[in-house]
């Protein structure tokens, strides 16, 4: 999309909120040639490599792709990326393990586990090059649309004036609110416990998950310490009074539990940084498209975190948006006709995986006798079909859709799988 003055209006889009997907919505629009507005209620805290940040991403290739295309790989990856190459999901009631090995894949990784906050601070430092206009610290407190554009009210008092309106405000949407989008969901009634441990053994650069009773546990491959020692960060989904419960006890008893949960793998878990945890609901907004504006990212939809795939669902958002706009070049950016392809597949793609997630979550924390009998062996059986098991995991990496494979880089760019 060649770069051009907008005629009647201020502004080509308004993008609201910065964290991961917002900042790359309003970097991907700003490096297409558009003049973009980013706002946002605080700057995003800067990155610091001494203080991992608890909340972490399994990025795709589909993804990677996109940053790298965005011209902010580079910077994240020099700063500490730790590539996965494999997949081991069980079930502690038994059965094979399903398993997804990059090399019978024919790929150098699957992914890649990045922190959120430096995924933010990357992007937030190039979209500022970009040329995008930071309204921070502000709110969007109002928006109107008309036929051909929309304002959009700040609490600073400012107003301004765009053709396209880009919501990636989070669940609890503002945006979403403004325009009158309903949701619908449920609560799991759980909660998802994050924190980072050091185990005995190498983590193999393989992302593991066990299905417990409970809800899932994920150990994430992750940087090694600077004295050698290695580390995962664990997501790990429980009900809401266990989780509490966890949160409470001292370190001695947390890592005795998550111990039992895991089941060894790693070897001994010697050592636990602070914890958190954030609760655990699905979410879908009804539609992504309201005249000129779009929701993406998690004011659009909330999945369960037991596949990896929340922060991917909402960059795809991203990429098929810019992908729209670059296809049909020129003209109103913010025309709904001109976005309904986009909403049409990215709406159907994200209600289709929250369900499905929904479904897997149903299965594997259910303990009645049938499910539990059946559900290890059908991970077992997936495991030894080849063509579904590559199939599965195409889907996970955003290859159904035609995605990129991935950063075109050396595999020095990432940290050692220690």
């Amino acid at each position: 999309m060649s770069r051009r003055a907008p005629r009647r209006h201020e502004l080509d889009a308004v993008v609201v909120g910065a964290g991961v997907v917002g900042t790359a919505a309003a970097l991907g629009l700003a490096r297409a040639g558009l003049q973009v507005a980013l706002v946002e209620a605080r700057e995003p805290p800067r990155w610091q490599a001494d203080a991992p940040d608890l909340r972490v991403f399994a990025v795709a290739p589909d993804n990677g792709a996109l940053l790298d295309r965005l011209g902010a790989w580079q910077p994240i990856s020099r700063a500490r990326v730790q590539p996965y190459r494999a997949m081991r999901v069980w079930d502690a009631g038994g059965g094979e393990a399903l398993v997804f090995d990059a090399d019978r894949l024919g790929r150098r990784e699957l992914g890649w586990i990045i922190e959120n906050r430096l995924l933010v601070d990357r992007l937030w430092a190039a979209a500022q090059q970009a040329g995008v206009r930071l309204h921070c610290p502000d709110r969007i407190t109002g928006l109107e649309q008309g036929l051909d554009g929309a304002g959009v009210e700040l609490e600073s008092g400012q107003r301004l004036r765009t053709r396209l309106v880009v919501g990636a405000d989070g669940a609890g949407s503002r945006v979403r609110e403004l325009v009158g989008v309903e949701t619908r969901g449920r609560s799991y009634g759980q909660r998802g416990l994050v924190a980072y441990v050091e185990h005995s053994l190498p983590h193999q650069a393989t992302c593991w998950q066990r299905f417990l009773p409970g809800g899932p546990l994920a150990f994430l491959p992750f940087a090694g310490t600077p004295e050698g020692r290695h580390r995962s960060s664990i997501v790990w989904s429980l009900p809401e009074t266990e989780a509490e419960r966890l949160l409470q006890v001292d370190d001695a008893r947390f890592l005795a539990e998550l111990s039992r949960a895991f089941d060894g793998p790693l070897g001994g878990l010697d050592a636990v940084s602070a914890r958190a945890a954030f609760p655990l609901r699905r979410q879908l907004a009804r539609t992504q498209l309201q005249g000129r504006v779009v929701l993406v990212g998690d004011a659009a939809h909330v999945v369960h975190p037991l596949a990896g795939q929340g922060v991917n669902l909402g960059l795809r958002d991203v990429a098929g948006l810019l992908d729209a706009l670059r296809t049909d070049a020129g003209g109103d950016v913010g025309a709904p006709a001109r976005l309904a392809r986009w909403h049409r597949r990215r709406r159907s793609d994200n209600t289709v995986s929250a369900h499905a997630f929904d479904l897997i979550d149903r299965v594997y924390s259910n303990e009645a006798p049938l499910p539990a009998l059946l559900r290890g062996h059908l991970l077992g059986l997936a495991g030894r079909m080849p063509p579904l098991t590559r199939a599965l995991w195409r889907h996970a990496a955003g290859m159904a859709e035609g995605g990129a494979s991935g950063p075109h880089r050396s595999s020095s760019g990432s940290t050692s799988s220690g």
